[in-house]
Order: structure tokens, then sequence, then C-alpha cells
């Protein structure tokens, strides 16, 4: 996918796409593998996911490569920031753009790492947290995004944790 979308940055293929329904997908199957990884395991602090939208935000776009992306920067909440307890995720129309802002409270981003995590194969605090990946996602959701005519940010936040949001051009813009 990365590959493909650096090779031909342009989305070839736009329709209608409401990603407050995109992103209900995404939080229902997160919070069903949170359960699974509960149940797997039998302890430890359970992951809640929660969710807060408007009743629709419209983009123009491939559903498919939106997907994706957002898939990558929910799952790596779910992920690198579950040892919180708490994922939320909201869908907003603001100022004319819609925005879709993922929040944990994990351990964050070290400060000198927060202007790489969107490049290939990165991975920040491999070593300490031991969790699989390849270092693709967040470099495919940025890929996406751009693709998209949009932007996605990272920062840390006040109490711990980080926030991605990301910022598309609402449909008919």
């Amino acid at each position: 996918t990365l590959s493909r979308l650096e090779a031909s940055p342009d989305v070839l293929r736009r329709e209608p796409v409401d990603l407050v329904e995109l992103v209900d997908g995404l939080v229902a199957d997160a919070r069903f593998e949170a359960g699974q990884v509960r149940a797997a395991d039998g302890h430890g602090t359970a992951l809640r996911v929660d969710f807060d939208a408007d009743d629709s935000v419209n983009v123009s776009g491939d559903p498919d490569l939106l997907w994706s992306a957002l898939e990558n920067v929910v799952r790596n909440a779910a992920k690198h920031g579950a040892s919180g307890g708490i994922v939320t995720v909201s869908v907003h129309a603001v100022d004319g753009v819609a925005q879709v802002t993922v929040c944990d409270r994990g351990p964050g981003i070290a400060p000198d790492d927060l202007p790489a995590i969107f490049q290939p194969f990165f991975r920040a605090g491999a070593s300490r947290t031991g969790i699989d990946g390849h270092g693709l996602g967040l470099a495919i959701a940025q890929r996406v995004v751009q693709a998209h005519g949009g932007e996605i940010v990272a920062v840390n936040r006040d109490g711990g944790g980080l926030q991605v949001t990301i910022t598309l051009p609402s449909a008919g813009r």
C-alpha cells in the first residue's frame, strides 16, 4: 500500500464516505479485539474504546484507503496506549473540515521521536515496549491522508498519552 501511494499519490477512486459510519465500524472492531485480548490473558486492565461523533461527517475519497489509514491509527492507540485503559475516538465537522481525533493515555512518544513517527519503518520505543510491528502503519496513514488533501498530526497529551488528529476536506470542498 505504501509503495503504491508513493508511486501514485493521487487517489483514483473518489466516492462519498461518511466518516462517522466508517469509524464506528473501526471502533466496534477495536472493542471486540480488546475483549478478545482480555479474555485470552485473563487479567490486566480492560481497554475501553469511547466514541463521540456528529450525526454524519462526509468526505469524498477512497473508502478502502481511508479505512486502512484510520484503522492503523486506532490500532496503534489500542496497542501502544492501552496502558492508560481508555482510547477515545471522535469524528466531527470543525470549521468546514472533517476531523478525526484518536487519543490514548499510554506513554506517548519521546519528544525527539515525534517528527519521525510518520516515516516508514520508524518504531518509537520498540525495544522497550516489546510490541510487534514494522513501522509502516503511520507512514501509510500519512500518505493516505495526504492523497485525500488532508493532514495528520500527532502530539503528546498533557497528563500522558498521544493525540493523533486527522483533518480532511469535507465533501464538496
